[in-house]
């Protein structure tokens, strides 16, 4: 109901009647009052006034899904939104859900994290109504050895979200961070549920430092605030992230994934360059030359042997 009464008011310029706005929605002019007290808690600043109805002023710097789901415009993901002030990690919730049967495209949002982690159980620092992190949750039918290519989709919806919103230039390091002048700005966690043939769901987690200032970042991260100087609508940048992902996803479920690759090279930034890269247990330094149908990484070790690479930690020589 509140989500309707928000609708009719962003629709309207002007007052609104509340007997327009009753009559529209069959509840009572008591009704409608409680409702519209309950969304000036939750922090829209609505107008009343007498003879002339309501308006609203300004809706709250919060990721509510109201807001998210307000001219979206997706076919699958944010199709259905859980929102939460505070939570451990949002990849925590998503996977619980999605083993709950969450569909394609459900997506967990939180304000803060105050367990938000990157690979290999690294913190992601998530401050309260500074950054963007959420998670989805993709059911494609495709084999485990594939998935390299949803994070690398992932990644190009962010990067073309980014520099649609903000005309910034961000790189992707492989295979999963984003960076702004060779600082991290986001990061993206994929994690499966599959057997030998078969993903039953993957769970992408994404953690990206928006209004964050430059005080409170790791001395390796950036924010789009201090990129840009200018405080970002993050509600705004979250729509036009989901927008990317779901457009190359659709691409993806097409069997275009070769475009995909081609989407990802634009704005990559680790191919052609020497490499370190700790797998396995393993290190192994060589030239990153490729990468092959699946999004594995391609490195030309000192002897020659090329070795394909699905994960690992990696560091730029040069």
């Amino acid at each position: 109901m509140r989500e309707k009464i928000i609708q009719i008011l962003k629709n309207r310029e002007g007052y609104v009647s509340g007997e327009e706005i009753s009559a529209h929605l069959q509840i009572s002019r008591q009704a409608l009052w409680k409702h519209i007290q309950e969304l000036r808690d939750t922090g829209y600043e609505i107008i009343a006034v007498p003879h002339l109805g309501y308006q609203l002023a300004a809706s709250p710097d919060k990721l509510l899904p109201l807001e998210i789901a307000d001219k979206l415009q997706t076919r699958l993901i944010g199709k259905q939104i859980h929102y939460f002030d505070c939570v451990s990690s949002t990849m925590d919730i998503a996977w619980q859900k999605a083993m709950a049967g969450l569909p394609d495209g459900g997506l967990v949002v939180a304000e803060a994290q105050h367990k938000g982690r990157g690979r290999f159980a690294r913190q992601w620092v998530s401050p309260k109504y500074k950054g963007i992190y959420f998670s989805f949750v993709l059911r494609p039918k495709i084999l485990p050895g594939q998935s390299p290519l949803l994070t690398m989709l992932a990644a190009v919806g962010i990067c073309e979200a980014i520099k649609a919103k903000t005309g910034l230039d961000p790189q992707i390091k492989w295979p999963n961070d984003i960076l702004l002048h060779q600082k991290k700005v986001a990061g993206i966690l994929t994690e499966l549920n599959a057997e030998m043939d078969e993903v039953h769901f993957v769970v992408i987690g994404i953690g990206l430092n928006v209004n964050n200032d430059k005080k409170t970042l790791p001395p390796a991260a950036t924010s789009l605030k201090e990129q840009t100087k200018t405080q970002i609508n993050r509600v705004d940048l979250l729509q036009e992230i989901l927008r990317r992902i779901e457009e190359n996803y659709l691409v993806f479920q097409k069997g275009a994934r070769q475009r995909i690759i081609e989407k990802w090279r634009e704005y990559n930034l680790t191919l052609g360059r020497r490499v370190k890269i700790a797998y396995h247990h393993q290190q192994l330094e060589g030239l990153a030359v490729d990468l092959d149908k699946d999004g594995a990484l391609l490195v030309r070790g000192d002897s020659g042997v090329i070795q394909r690479i699905t994960a690992g930690d990696i560091i730029h020589c040069r």
